[in-house]
C-alpha cells in the first residue's frame, strides 16, 4: 500500500514486484532500472566549469586593449536565417518556412538569400562571403587556431562508452595567447614600421651627422639643403600627395572589387607615374637655375654659392624619378598589408649617402679643419656629393622588387588608361595638387626668409641659424611622429577607408579616436622634452659641426610643443581622405601655411637675425595649432557631431598636465649640468641623461596618479609580453 511510485507503476502495468530479498538498487529481470538520484550540487559552484563555446567571442573575457579594438569581421554574425525577424508585438508568431520535420531524418537545409542580408555587415552576397579579420586583410599576421566544437556536449549522453568521472571533469578553455586579431594584427603590423621607420631615423641622423662633419652647418651646407630639398618638393607637388592620400583607398577598392585582385589596376597606376615623372624630371633638370633663384633669391645673388648650388640640383633633381618609383611601389605592398618594404629600404639611401659623406672626409678632411665652403670647394667634390646623393634613391627605388615578387605582384607596363577608375582619382588628385602646393608655398617662404636671415647672422658671427638649422631641426623634431603616429595609421588607413566607404561613421570615429589617444601617449612627452632638452640635444649630436650646434637646439626647442597639434592633424586629415574628400584638406592646408607664412615674415623682420629661424620654427607649430581646430570641427559634422571628443581632450589633458612638472625638472637638471661640465660631448651627453631620467620618472609618478588609460594599457601589455 505504501510502496513506492516505482512498484506502483510496476505493478500497474503487470510488472512483477520486487521480492522482499532483493537489495534496493538490484536490477530485477524484466523491470527498467530506477536511475540513481542525483548528488546535491552547490548552487554556487554548479556552473563554475560548464563549457561554454562562445566564451572566446565575449568582449569581456578579452584583455582591455582587444576589447578597445573589436573588430567585427574577426567575429561574424550568426548565418542568415539564425534569427527570427521581428515582427509587431502582440502577434502570434508565424510559422518558419523551414521548420524542422520530425518524420524525415536528415531534413534538407533552407537555402541561402539571393541578395544582400542584414546580418551581414557590409551587405556582401551571403553565398560568397568569407569573413576574415583585419590580419588576414591586413597584415596575415595572426596565428590559426583551431575552432571549438560549439555542439560537442549535446551529444555526450549518446556515447557508447560510459565516462568516467575523470573523463566527465570538464577541462577549462585555455584562455588566448594573445589579443584578438585585430589589436594583434594593428600591433604587429605598427611595430614592424616601427621597427623600420626607427633604424631608418637613426640613419637619417647619422646622415646628417656626417653631412654636418663634411661640410658644416653654414651658408655651404645652405646651398646643398635647397638642393637636396628641391627634388623632394617637386616630387609632392606634381603627384606625391595624391599617391599618400588618394589612391590608397583607390587600391583597396580594387583590390576588393576587381578579379585579379587590383593588379592591372596597380600596374595602370606604375605606369603612369613612370611617364609623368620622367617627363616632369627632364624639364626640371634644365630648369635648375630659375628653381634655385626662386628658392634663394640670397643664394642666387652669389654667383659662387649660385653656380655651387645649381650643379648640386642637376644631380639632386633626378632623384624625385626613383623616388616616385618607391612610393608608387610601397603603397601596393601596402594595400597587400606587406608595411615592412617601405619602412626599410630608405635605410639602404641613408647607408649610400653616408658612405659618400664620408668619402668625402677622406679624401678633403673634416669641416672643422677644411673650412670648406662655395669658393673653396672644388668640382670634384661637388661631384662626388651629387651622385653620391643620386645614387642613394636609385638603390631605395630598386629594393623593392624583391619584395614585389616575394607578394605575387608582376609590374609591367599598361598604357590603357581610360575607363578604369584613374580618371575619378585624377579628380579626386586636383584637391591634392591644390592641398600641396598651399604647403609648398609656404615651404618657400619659409626657405627664402630662412636662408636670408642665415647668411646675415653668420656674417655676425651666429653660424647655424639658416634653412640648415632649421631642416636638422625640424628632421630631429619629426622623429616622434613618423616613428609613432605615422605608423599607427599607415596600418589602420585600409580599415578607415573600408569603413567609410560602408557609410559605418561609428566605426571611423573609434579609428580616428584610437590613433589620436594611442599616438598622444608618446607624442606629449616627446613635445615637451624637445622643449626642456633640445639644446643639449643638438650639441651632442653635432658636435662635430662647430658653435652652430647650440643655435640648432634653440630652434628644436621652438619647434617643442607644435609637435603635438601637427600629430593631430596628421590623424584628423586621415578622416577626410577615407571619405576621398580632399577639398576640405585643401582647405585646411592654406589656413596652415598662411599662418606659417605670416609668422615667418614677422618673425624675419621683427626678431634680430640669430633669432629669425627660431621664431619661424615656433610660428610652424601655431599655423598647425590653428589648423587643427578647423579640421576638427569639419571632420566632427562629417561623422554626425561626434567625434568622441571628451574622451580624447580627456587623455591629452591628463598628459599634458603630467607633463609640465616633468619638463620642469628636467630642463633644470639639464642647464645644472651644463653649467657644471659644460655643452661640450661629456657635458651634453650627461645633461641629456639627468634630464631624460628626470623626465621620465617625473611623468610616470604623475601619471599613474591621473590614472591615464591609454597608458596603463600599454604598460600592461609591455610587462605582460616580457613576462611570457
Amino acid at each position: 500500500m505504501n510502496a513506492p511510485y516505482d512498484g506502483d507503476r510496476a505493478q500497474g502495468t503487470g510488472g512483477p514486484a520486487p521480492s522482499q530479498g532483493t537489495a534496493p538498487g538490484t536490477p530485477v529481470p524484466g523491470q527498467v532500472p530506477v536511475p540513481a538520484p542525483a548528488p546535491d550540487r552547490d548552487p554556487y559552484v554548479q556552473d563554475a566549469y560548464d563549457y561554454d563555446p562562445y566564451r572566446s567571442q565575449d568582449l569581456s573575457a578579452q584583455d582591455p586593449v582587444a576589447e578597445v579594438l573589436y573588430d567585427r569581421a574577426s567575429h561574424p554574425p550568426p548565418p542568415p536565417g539564425t534569427y527570427q525577424e521581428p515582427g509587431p508585438l502582440y502577434a502570434a508568431p508565424t510559422a518558419p518556412s523551414y521548420s524542422p520535420d520530425p518524420r524525415v531524418w536528415a531534413q534538407t537545409p533552407p537555402p541561402e538569400p539571393d541578395g544582400p542580408s542584414r546580418h551581414l555587415p557590409y551587405g556582401d552576397h551571403a553565398t560568397t562571403t568569407q569573413f576574415v579579420g583585419v590580419d588576414s586583410l591586413v597584415t596575415q599576421a595572426a596565428d590559426d587556431q583551431a575552432e571549438p566544437d560549439a555542439f560537442a556536449h549535446l551529444y555526450r549522453d549518446q556515447e557508447a562508452a560510459p565516462r568516467t568521472p575523470a573523463e566527465e571533469a570538464p577541462v577549462a578553455t585555455p584562455a588566448p595567447s594573445k589579443p584578438a586579431g585585430r589589436a594583434s594584427g594593428l600591433l604587429k603590423s605598427s611595430a614592424l614600421m616601427a621597427a623600420g621607420t626607427i633604424v631608418s631615423r637613426i640613419t637619417g641622423f647619422l646622415r646628417t651627422l656626417v653631412i654636418a662633419g663634411a661640410i658644416g652647418v653654414g651658408t655651404f651646407n645652405d646651398t646643398y639643403q635647397i638642393a637636396n630639398t628641391l627634388p623632394t618638393m617637386i616630387y609632392v607637388l606634381v603627384g606625391g600627395g595624391a599617391l599618400n592620400a588618394v589612391f590608397i583607398p583607390q587600391l583597396v577598392r580594387a583590390m576588393k572589387n576587381d578579379s585579379d585582385g587590383g593588379e592591372a589596376y596597380a600596374n595602370r597606376l606604375l605606369t603612369l607615374v613612370v611617364v609623368l615623372l620622367a617627363g616632369i624630371t627632364t624639364i626640371c633638370v634644365l630648369a635648375a637655375p630659375v628653381f634655385i633663384t626662386m628658392m634663394s633669391p640670397k643664394i642666387a645673388s652669389d654667383p659662387q654659392q649660385m653656380d655651387v648650388a645649381v650643379a648640386f640640383a642637376r644631380y639632386c633633381l633626378p632623384t624625385m624619378f626613383f623616388m616616385g618609383i618607391h612610393v608608387v611601389l610601397g603603397q601596393i605592398l601596402n594595400a597587400r598589408g606587406r608595411f615592412g618594404a617601405m619602412m626599410w629600404t630608405p635605410v639602404l639611401n641613408n647607408i649610400v649617402v653616408i658612405a659618400t659623406f664620408g668619402a668625402f672626409i677622406w679624401a678633403f678632411g673634416g669641416f672643422t679643419t677644411s673650412g670648406v665652403n662655395a669658393a673653396t670647394v672644388t668640382a670634384d667634390g661637388v661631384r662626388l656629393l651629387g651622385l653620391g646623393t643620386l645614387l642613394g634613391l636609385t638603390v631605395q627605388a630598386l629594393a623593392m622588387l624583391p619584395y614585389l615578387r616575394d607578394a605575387g605582384f608582376k609590374p609591367r607596363l599598361r598604357f590603357d588608361w581610360k575607363g578604369h577608375g584613374l580618371g575619378k582619382a585624377a579628380r579626386l588628385a586636383k584637391w591634392t595638387f591644390f592641398f600641396v602646393l598651399a604647403n609648398q608655398v609656404g615651404l618657400v617662404v619659409v626657405t627664402q626668409l630662412a636662408t636670408w636671415a642665415g647668411s646675415v647672422a653668420e656674417k655676425q658671427g651666429h653660424p647655424g641659424t639658416g634653412i640648415t638649422a632649421y631642416n636638422y631641426a625640424l628632421l630631429l623634431w619629426q622623429m616622434p611622429q613618423a616613428i609613432i603616429t605615422v605608423s599607427v595609421m599607415t596600418a589602420v588607413l585600409p580599415r578607415i577607408s573600408r569603413s567609410a566607404h560602408d557609410g559605418d561613421a561609428a566605426a571611423v570615429r573609434d579609428d580616428i579616436s584610437y590613433g589620436l589617444r594611442t599616438s598622444a601617449v608618446a607624442i606629449v612627452p616627446c613635445a615637451f622634452a624637445f622643449l626642456a632638452l633640445g639644446v643639449p640635444m643638438a650639441t651632442l649630436l653635432y658636435a662635430g659641426s662647430g658653435a652652430g650646434a647650440q643655435n640648432i637646439g634653440y630652434v628644436l626647442m621652438a619647434f617643442g610643443l607644435g609637435l603635438i597639434p601637427y600629430s593631430v592633424q596628421y590623424v584628423v586629415l586621415r578622416g577626410f581622405y577615407a571619405y576621398e574628400d580632399t577639398r576640405t584638406p585643401f582647405y585646411n592646408t592654406v589656413i596652415v601655411a598662411a599662418v606659417n607664412a605670416a609668422g615667418s615674415a614677422a618673425s624675419f623682420f621683427l626678431l634680430p637675425a640669430r633669432w629669425a629661424v627660431v621664431g619661424m620654427a615656433a610660428a610652424y607649430g601655431l599655423g598647425y595649432a590653428v589648423g587643427v581646430g578647423i579640421a576638427w570641427r569639419r571632420l566632427r559634422t562629417r561623422l554626425g557631431g561626434d567625434l568622441d571628443g571628451a574622451h580624447v581632450m580627456r587623455t591629452y589633458a591628463r598628459l599634458t598636465g603630467a607633463c609640465v612638472p616633468a619638463a620642469a625638472v628636467a630642463g633644470a637638471a639639464a642647464y645644472g649640468v651644463t653649467q657644471w661640465l659644460g655643452s661640450g660631448v661629456l657635458g651634453s651627453a650627461t645633461a641629456l641623461l639627468a634630464g631624460g631620467i628626470a623626465l621620465a620618472a617625473v611623468f610616470l609618478i604623475a601619471a599613474k596618479r591621473m590614472r591615464i588609460e591609454e597608458l596603463n594599457a600599454i604598460v600592461g601589455m609591455v610587462r605582460g609580453r616580457l613576462g611570457r
